[in-house]
């Protein structure tokens, strides 16, 4: 069965362009204009990743995918015109996996989604090698690569795929520091660029899941100038 892409965005050229383009790769496309119409596909339809547009008539991105957040947690790259790192980082923080800028190469785009579509479906099927047969215990958080699991105390954490992989990858590395820029290139599968706050708005979303703050962090802290570490 083809996995199910839910594209809103308001710009109706954009939205066939980026439909013709994921047809093309095999995908069935759901498409809206607005949020509105996006939710009520949400309810009665299997979605494996979403594009959204930061600009939308009726809701902002962001605000629609803070609400995806509350059910969901397929992949969601957001699509946006504004530069702005603040922006970048607002998507972030809200629960997106990634976002690409406006104008953007439609050829880049689709290689986004095959890199969230893999990590997700990874996410949710039982490993099969050693290394996803590991299990990790850290002063009460248990962390598991064969059920993509995170509890903490007795609690499971709702993390995204992504999420998972950053908190896992800290785990296999404990007690070492990991840096950002290690940490967005084992993860994302990409080159690492300069000023690239991705990780830091990952990081910060997954301490908020936890309860934790960054000054007095249990699990995640920061070493400032060199990266992360789980102690």
């Amino acid at each position: 069965m083809a996995e199910s892409i839910l594209v809103v965005d308001d710009e109706q050229e954009i939205a066939d362009l980026v439909e013709v383009y994921l047809h093309n790769e095999g995908y069935t496309v759901h498409k809206f204009y607005n949020a509105k119409d996006a939710l009520n596909c949400l309810d009665k339809t299997t979605i494996s990743l979403a594009l959204l547009d930061v600009m939308l008539p009726d809701m902002d991105g962001f605000s629609l995918c803070r609400q995806i957040r509350q059910k969901f947690y397929f992949p969601i790259i957001m699509l946006t015109a504004k530069v702005e790192d603040m922006d970048k980082i607002m998507g972030l923080t809200v629960g997106a996996d990634d976002y690409i800028t406006k104008p953007f190469n439609p050829l880049e785009l689709m290689a986004r989604v095959k890199t969230q579509l893999r990590r997700y479906t990874r996410y949710n099927t039982a490993g099969v090698t050693q290394e996803q047969d590991e299990e990790i215990d850290i002063r009460g958080m248990h962390i598991s690569n064969i059920s993509h699991k995170c509890m903490l105390n007795g609690q499971e954490i709702a993390l995204t795929p992504l999420e998972f992989d950053i908190v896992w990858y800290l785990a296999r590395k404990q007690g070492k520091v990991v840096s950002s820029e290690e940490l967005f290139e084992a993860v994302w599968k990409e080159k690492y660029l300069d000023n690239n706050n991705t990780v830091m708005a990952h990081i910060a979303r997954i301490r908020d899941k936890m309860h934790e703050t960054a000054r007095k962090p249990k699990f995640i802290k920061t070493v400032w100038g060199v990266g992360y570490t789980i102690e």
